[in-house]
């Protein structure tokens, strides 16, 4: 049950009010979920759009700073709430495009 953050103090209306003050966009789901693969977005700026016919789950990552939150938190919560949900055991990261200096000035 606990998955590192504290119950946030909102309910389902007041967060997507704030997702779109922040100019976020909420999407609905339309049907059942079948959801296939969990996609871990770390490219800043860009999302995925969702797509009825090959379900997926989408999490960008990167909008965790967006929001002053710990990412490896932020993404421990998503991959836990997707498990609890039922959801897909395969992940798949989406990383920005990176030359192999900065791969080697990473590590």
């Amino acid at each position: 049950d606990d998955m590192g953050y504290s119950r946030p103090e909102f309910d389902a209306d007041q967060g997507a009010s704030a997702v779109k003050e922040a100019g976020g966009t909420i999407e609905m789901h339309h049907g059942s979920h079948n959801e296939q693969v969990v996609y871990i977005n770390l490219v800043g700026g860009m999302t995925l759009e969702p797509n009825e016919d090959d379900q997926r789950f989408i999490v960008d990552g990167w909008a965790a700073a967006k929001f002053g939150l710990d990412i490896p938190k932020f993404l421990i919560a998503a991959a836990a709430t997707v498990e609890m949900l039922g959801g897909p055991k395969k992940a798949k990261i989406i990383i920005p495009s990176l030359t192999p200096e900065q791969i080697a000035d990473a590590l």
